[in-house]
């Protein structure tokens, strides 16, 4: 494992390595991190690579189990059910707040991040359109002025990192709809539209790629029991 020079501590730059290949997929569910190994790989001691894996536990994405060490956390489809459903109503606050402080300029970034999605559905990778699905996202809350409520959202999207990067590949005709409600999003936000229109919209575009998600997962048998209503 070849790692670029990243700025920051050496904690953060372990913890940045690791946790981009949570997310990417390379250190799947139940992945065993042997620190040793990534701090070799790295070329530091150990210390700063346990303070990353501490963190990247603190966040969900690792957990300690005995006898084995630190591994990588699978999100099971009931975990999946609760942190989407959650994420929906937070977000959605967030990006409610957000709307009043969003600028021309914050339009066109997540415009331009929108567009890139749009040419990804060509030939789909969905590692990909999830990194820009985020991107986009963050354009949209991140100027959240409640900082509770942010740390919720950044909690959220954190918990569902490791599952995340394949969500669209489970459902990927869930992406076309994705980017089609991005931009009636954006108009909203450009034309001034009430803080409860927003929330409604950025609430019911999380929901419904859970929606496609439980969908799917009734066909293959993966469905968490019992499944609560969606309305």
């Amino acid at each position: 494992m070849t790692e670029t020079v990243m700025a920051g501590s050496k904690s953060e730059q372990a913890y940045a390595a690791v946790k981009a290949r949570i997310v990417d997929g390379t250190y799947s569910p139940g992945f065993r991190l042997v620190l040793a190994k990534i701090a070799e790989a790295l070329g530091f001691s150990v210390v700063p690579v346990r303070e990353a894996i501490r963190r990247l536990e603190a966040e969900g994405l690792v957990k300690f189990e005995r006898n084995v060490g630190a591994t990588v956390s699978g999100i099971d489809p009931t975990e999946y059910l609760y942190t989407m459903q959650t994420l929906s109503i937070v977000e959605g606050a967030a990006t409610a707040l957000s709307a009043p402080l969003i600028g021309e300029a914050d339009i066109a970034r997540a415009r331009a991040v929108n567009e890139e999605m749009r040419e990804c559905l060509q030939h789909f990778d969905p590692v990909r359109f999830t990194a820009l699905n985020q991107d986009f996202h963050s354009v949209l809350f991140e100027h959240c002025p409640n900082p509770h409520i942010l740390d919720l959202v950044h909690r959220g999207w954190n918990r569902l990192a490791s599952l995340r990067s394949s969500t669209f590949r489970f459902v990927p005709g869930r992406a076309h709809d994705s980017v089609d409600e991005h931009e009636a999003i954006l108009k909203l936000i450009e034309t001034g539209a009430g803080a409860d229109q927003i929330e409604r919209a950025a609430r019911l575009h999380r929901s419904a790629t859970l929606d496609a998600y439980l969908a799917q997962a009734a066909r293959t048998d993966l469905a968490p029991s019992p499944q609560p209503s969606q309305q």
